[in-house]
């Protein structure tokens, strides 16, 4: 159960991520309470996470998850511009996360 917290956590940080672009530096009520709630949703996710997972482990994957999903939330949905070798890191990233998960073993 710890791992799906973890997953959901990181989830939810593209979420605030997300919302907090949205409201324009706070400028937007609905966006700015979103942004809240997501940070809150998902700082106290990583806390439960955290109970049984080591930090060394579960940070790293927690921002990790953030990272990818804010990228991806970037490019798809604001249209950001992402260049060719930005997707070769991008790729690294994520194979690091997988290879974090499948050598610990919590």
């Amino acid at each position: 159960m710890n791992w799906i917290y973890l997953i959901i956590a990181g989830l939810f940080e593209v979420v605030w991520a997300s919302m907090m672009k949205l409201s324009h530096g706070f400028t937007k009520l609905n966006f700015t309470i979103l942004t809240i709630i997501g940070m809150i949703i998902s700082f106290v996710l990583l806390a439960k996470a955290t109970k049984t997972l080591p930090l060394s482990i579960a940070y790293p994957i927690w921002t990790g998850i953030g990272a990818l999903g804010s990228i991806l939330v970037g490019f798809f949905i604001f249209g950001d511009k992402v260049s060719p070798i930005t997707w070769i890191f991008i790729t690294l990233l994520l194979i690091s996360i997988i290879g974090i998960k499948f050598t610990t073993s919590s």
